[in-house]
């Protein structure tokens, strides 16, 4: 059955098909972030650089480091004194086990209606629709009301130290005028059962605080006794923090989604009310709840142990790292737990830094947001939502660009979008992408 013409748009067969094509094709480019500076994200770059450039779109490729390449463009708009718009996505991935998978991991292979692959949801698949689309204006001749910036980038993966945080300290004058942006994890399809379809679209991240615990001792023979086991001092350090449970601080992103997730549930939240149990009302949200439950407070996990090389032998070094996040205004209790959950015999220093990020939810741009995904999906919810993790907006919020989590996917019930990310048989539906490419085309138009 052919699609209502109000839901088509002006997208045209060519980008509906090159969204596919070069989310395959982006994904046969292995770009594994192993951390370190393990990476080569050039190929990456180059493909698109290519296919900018065939559409008349001027592409500069940047490096810090041999290699770690990135890549900006600027497309001019009709109106030189509007903001201009960032639109930005990694080219890096996170490593993949072939035997683990039911396709190759870097087979691009398109299935049953369906791309795999590493990179198809994060994020190589927005990748693609970026470039599809401004490769469809370019055939039709279209210009947007205000400039949009265009930036793939290295290192999202680990540090971003050669990508967004490159870019955003040396070269800063590409992203001149450059107010809002909008990236990677929102705008799509969560079933929260009942036939309830939402939309999450981001309006913050909480912040990235990785840690590194150090405890030093006195090294000595296995047998005897050693009060002063540095390996004894962090294990108990690393699990007061492990067990450690962080208090509720809802954020003003947070709560305007707690409070529309409960209202499409039927359910008043009434988060002025000191005795408001958020905790409960959480257990009424049913699958709903994962949108938020992670975004409430503080957290840290403890996730790497090194110490000793003999084991009869007491090493008088033990280190481990903790993956901390901050909620929006949890820096200064963040830091006073954790030198009280370390204790006097274990240090704790930054590993990786980055702030915490809110943007407001009830802005003009949030509006088009929402407009753009229910113009394709009548019978969607949108809403907003809290990031638990963190993305290149971080790094380019130093520029005084609010970031907003915008990859629009339509996807099927059953399909479990976030399990996804860094998992196996990572996968996107054609049909998704197809969605994504209307849905991003329609709201830059008016943006």
């Amino acid at each position: 059955m052919a699609e209502a013409p109000d839901l088509l748009g002006p997208v045209d067969q060519q980008a509906l098909d090159e969204v596919v094509a070069f989310t395959s094709g982006l994904i046969r480019i292995d770009t594994t972030n192993r951390g370190g500076g393990d990476c080569r994200e050039r190929p990456a770059a180059e493909y698109v650089a290519e296919r900018l450039a065939d559409a008349g779109i001027e592409p500069t490729l940047l490096e810090r480091t041999p290699g770690r390449t990135n890549v900006v463009a600027r497309i001019p708009g009709t109106d030189p004194s509007a903001d201009a718009l960032l639109v930005h996505g990694h080219l890096d991935v996170v490593p993949a086990e072939p035997a683990d998978w039911t396709v190759h991991p870097f087979s691009g292979e398109v299935r049953d209606g369906v791309v795999w692959g590493r990179g198809a949801v994060d994020m190589k698949n927005m990748d693609a629709m970026v470039l599809s689309v401004v490769r469809g204006w370019a055939r039709e001749g279209f210009r947007p009301a205000r400039d949009i910036v265009i930036a793939y980038t290295a290192d999202e993966e680990d540090s971003a130290a050669d990508g967004s945080g490159f870019l955003a300290e040396r070269h800063a004058d590409l992203f001149e005028g450059c107010t809002e942006g909008i990236s990677e994890s929102g705008a799509f399809t969560f079933h929260a059962g009942d036939g309830l379809a939402l939309y999450p679209i981001a309006a913050g991240e909480r912040g990235t605080g990785w840690l590194k615990l150090t405890a030093e001792g006195r090294a000595g023979h296995g047998s005897k006794v050693n009060r002063e086991n540095a390996v004894s001092a962090l294990a108990a350090a690393v699990a007061r923090i492990g067990e450690h449970e962080w208090p509720i601080r809802l954020t003003p992103t947070v709560r305007a989604a707690i409070t529309e997730i409960a209202a499409l549930h039927g359910i008043t939240a009434d988060l002025d009310d000191p005795g408001f149990d958020v905790a409960q009302l959480l257990g009424k949200l049913g699958p709903a709840a994962s949108l938020v439950e992670n975004t409430i407070r503080n957290s840290s996990n403890p996730t790497m142990l090194d110490a000793g090389y003999k084991v009869n032998v007491i090493p008088g070094h033990a280190s481990a790292f903790i993956d901390g996040r901050t909620v929006h205004g949890g820096d200064e209790e963040f830091h006073a737990t954790l030198d009280r959950l370390t204790g006097p015999l274990v240090d704790w220093e930054f590993y990786h830094r980055e702030t915490a990020l809110t943007a407001p939810v009830d802005s003009p741009t949030y509006a088009k947001l929402r407009a753009a995904v229910e113009r394709f999906d009548p019978d969607a919810h949108t809403v907003p939502y809290c990031m638990s993790g963190g993305t290149d907006a971080k790094q380019f919020s130093r520029l005084g660009i609010t970031g907003y989590g915008f990859t629009p996917l339509k996807l099927p019930v059953g399909f479990d979008y976030q399990r996804l990310f860094h998992g196996v048989d990572e996968r996107v539906p054609v049909d998704a992408l197809h969605f994504g490419v209307r849905v991003l085309d329609h709201y830059l138009r008016t943006a």
